[in-house]
């Protein structure tokens, strides 16, 4: 039984009371915007994550870190380093997507380190396995596709990315497009090029019955992978990234019929005024199902920064309606992120979250932010840096220009503006 199926028959599921109570919600609302696909709780029942968490509708909204290995960086320390500081700057969930090393030992064992829900993406390891025995991506089969996609259900991942909407239909208006960049998702790419080679359909959208199967097996959720998503801004929302959309908005449809949970992945590179009228075309076309977005980056000539135009696009993504975001840390476009980019990706996307769940008129965001005024307004330091999103950061900037007088900071010293209205009331 899936969350889903159980929402339908009106039941409330002990993860669907752990996250109202997290939430500070509604159980009751919870459970029925989850029986109508608009919520997902991702928890295999194999794994049973030690932490829950919701996304959708009247939720906070979530954010994202993907760790991994790369063939030239493959050291499982440095991913379960990543994890701690993924888990340290409070992320909600995290994706594997190693391609190096040996995979399945990789995820093993992050997940066994790994408190909180975690997601990966099948593809990648269908692709590692058949180079090392055959060299080329082309001989990857439809059976080895698909158990990929269940031995990462077996495991006990909460959720996986499948491209299941790259069909031969999309690659029609690929060609005619002419992209500055092309195919960007690695998975996308990898179908495509076997698509474009085979001159087949992908297997993944013929045996999408199949994977909603075993994902309904073990309660995993579908996150519908954009492979079509833009790279540059140029190369937004063009007629296949849009033919692409319609693609998973029928998937999206076929997965709550069959009663499996179903998220819905999006761009990507995305000018600032576009974003919120993709929002809302996924949101209408997907019928209100949860929306995951890759930042969005709002600018495509600020590499080492990519975690401040993230977090930008994000911000203004998850204030229109997208659910969750999939942070990007400095590193992206430059090599692999060590612990500190990690740190910092979720730190800037959660900022954005944030700052997206106070123009959704999020209560719990309300208070958070005026509690942090009021204790800012007493010259509280200690009190902020309990409440603040980073307390080491802070406490580590105060430490080190810290004024003659404690009471105020060194921006402003005597002159603090709290401290003039306050010795002024006590004159």
């Amino acid at each position: 039984m899936t969350q889903i199926k159980e929402a339908r028959l009106n039941n409330i599921t002990p993860e669907m009371r752990r996250v109202a109570q997290i939430e500070d919600c509604d159980v009751e609302v919870l459970r029925a915007n989850i029986a109508e696909g608009k919520a997902v709780i991702p928890f295999n029942k194999k794994r049973k994550a030690e932490k829950v968490c919701g996304v959708g509708k009247g939720l906070r909204t979530k954010v994202n870190a993907n760790i991994g290995t790369s063939v030239d960086y493959h050291g499982l320390q440095e991913e379960l380093d990543k994890l701690r500081a993924a888990e340290g700057a409070q992320a909600d969930t995290i994706m594997d997507l190693s391609t190096g090393g040996n995979l399945r030992t990789v995820r093993k064992e992050i997940m066994e380190n790994c408190s909180i829900t975690m997601g990966s993406v099948p593809i990648y390891e269908a692709v590692v396995d058949v180079v090392k025995s055959k060299h080329s991506t082309r001989d990857m089969t439809a059976a080895s596709m698909l158990d990929a996609v269940r031995c990462h259900c077996e495991d006990g991942i909460d959720y996986i990315t499948v491209h299941c909407g790259v069909t031969q239909g999309v690659l029609k208006h690929l060609a005619n497009d002419k992209r500055i960049c092309g195919v960007v998702s690695r998975g996308g790419s990898f179908l495509v090029d076997w698509m474009s080679f085979h001159k087949k359909e992908n297997p993944l959208y013929e045996l999408y019955d199949e994977i909603l199967s075993i994902a309904y097996e073990y309660d995993v959720t579908i996150s519908l992978g954009d492979a079509l998503r833009p790279g540059a801004l140029a190369d937004a929302c063009d007629r296949a990234q849009i033919y692409e959309l319609n693609v998973l908005a029928e998937l999206t449809q076929r997965a709550q019929e069959a009663n499996v949970q179903v998220i819905v992945e999006g761009p990507g590179h995305v000018p600032l005024n576009q974003i919120q009228s993709q929002v809302q075309l996924q949101k209408e076309l997907c019928k209100g199902a949860p929306f995951y977005v890759l930042g969005p980056i709002v600018t495509d000539i600020a590499p080492g920064y990519d975690h401040i135009t993230s977090a930008i696009g994000g911000a203004i993504a998850a204030s229109a309606g997208a659910d969750f975001l999939c942070y990007v840390t400095p590193t992206e476009h430059l090599s692999l992120p060590q612990p500190d980019d990690v740190h910092d990706g979720v730190m800037a996307t959660r900022i954005a979250a944030h700052a997206a769940d106070i123009a959704k008129g999020l209560k719990s965001a309300w208070e958070w932010d005026k509690t942090m005024s009021q204790l800012r307004r007493k010259r509280d330091w200690e009190g902020q840096f309990s409440t603040c999103i980073d307390p080491p950061l802070a406490k580590k900037i105060r430490k080190r220009g810290i004024p003659q007088n404690e009471e105020v900071c060194s921006m402003c010293a005597e002159f603090c503006v709290f401290k003039v209205a306050d010795d002024g009331h006590n004159n």
